[in-house]
């Protein structure tokens, strides 16, 4: 038996798609209503798979189910293990009426959604996320993608979803990095779009990082509500969307740097607010109060709050200079208006981001 605690729609005309939040939906809540065909390929990791794929496989009555086991982690989110996924689907003759399932975090899900856009030129999937951060983030909106040597997620598609379902008993599992992770996101949305949210992040945020049932899932909740609000407004990015990127800018760069996998993604976005937050103030959008503020909610998530010891201000120049939200060569950022408010701009003073990349850049300070 399953609970089902929140429902909600990403609206997106005919291609809206409802995502669902309970405990003991894993093999409980019958998904077949959202495969068209009698195929279903369920793409997890080695070390979702284990613990999950059985119960994922009960999600599909009357469904000829198959599977593939990819190996687990960022490293491999590339166009090698892109193709264990084709190959399994051509070798176990998938046509173009197939299901992919995306069981895992963010990777798997990125990964899959890509295939799905893919294969064939087009199947449906499902997202069926594990992780806190796949569940507050990558499972919606239809961003999908592997990473490229130069550049994190710089090949992909959009494409979304049929269904996004949410077990928050999955939680249960997650090492506490998992956690933080999942928790940089969260803080994310409270920041750019809703002030309420963030105080209330405040209060429950030390219940949060201990995996309190009914605090992650009414965070979970507020957190697919913005992200499902936003892009129905600007599904492909051309503004509001853009917002959503509060510290990936300079996150994706220490990922990049550090090599990936070996800074999970929360952990970057995390010193990437920061390094956001410290930017706004020194643009004299927010007071030092509200740095400081920020700052000691990203701590408490037992977030790491500095980029990696030898990475440099030319390394984050550098590295900065090829990501996607840049037009015609000049970099933008996404800043802090206030709290609770975020804007994309080009026009952060060279002075400014220059002082930021210094303080935190350990040996140039």
């Amino acid at each position: 038996m399953y609970n089902l605690l929140h429902e909600l729609n990403v609206s997106l005309g005919d291609r809206s798609y409802p995502i669902m939040i309970g405990e003991g939906m894993l093999g409980a809540y019958d998904l077949s209503g959202y495969v068209g065909g009698s195929q279903v390929m369920i793409v997890t990791n080695d070390v979702v798979g284990p613990l999950y794929l059985e119960q994922a496989r009960a999600c599909f009555p009357g469904k000829s189910v198959d599977t593939v086991v990819l190996p687990d982690g960022e490293k491999h989110k590339d166009w090698q293990t892109l193709n264990l996924i084709f190959d399994a689907l051509l070798e176990k003759r998938h046509t173009r009426k197939t299901t992919l399932v995306a069981l895992g975090g963010g990777v798997v899900g990125d990964m899959t959604g890509f295939a799905a856009a893919c294969y064939q030129r087009g199947v449906p999937f499902i997202q069926i996320p594990t992780t806190l951060l796949s569940q507050v983030d990558s499972s919606v909106g239809g961003k999908t993608g592997i990473n490229h040597p130069l550049g994190k997620n710089m090949v992909g598609a959009f494409h979304q979803p049929e269904a996004v379902l949410i077990d928050t008993d999955t939680l249960q599992t997650l090492p506490p990095r998992e956690v933080s992770a999942g928790l940089a996101e969260i803080i994310k949305y409270g920041l750019i779009r809703d002030k309420d949210f963030l105080g209330w992040l405040e209060l429950v945020i030390d219940k949060l990082v201990t995996l309190d049932r009914k605090a992650l899932a009414e965070a979970i909740f507020r957190s697919c509500a913005c992200k499902a609000d936003v892009v129905a407004q600007d599904e492909r990015e051309n503004g509001l969307r853009a917002t959503l990127n509060l510290g990936h800018t300079f996150g994706h760069a220490i990922e990049t740097y550090a090599g990936y996998g070996n800074w999970l993604h929360g952990e970057a976005v995390g010193t990437g607010m920061i390094m956001a937050a410290d930017l706004s103030a020194r643009e004299g959008s927010i007071t030092q109060a509200d740095y400081d503020r920020i700052l000691r909610l990203v701590n408490r998530a037992c977030l790491p709050d500095l980029p990696p010891a030898d990475m440099t201000a030319a390394d984050f120049m550098n590295l900065m200079a090829v990501d996607k939200k840049n037009v015609d060569g000049r970099l933008r950022l996404v800043l802090l208006r206030s709290v609770g408010d975020a804007v994309v701009t080009s026009d952060p003073s060279p002075e400014n981001l220059a002082a930021t990349l210094k303080s935190f850049c350990r040996h140039e300070r």
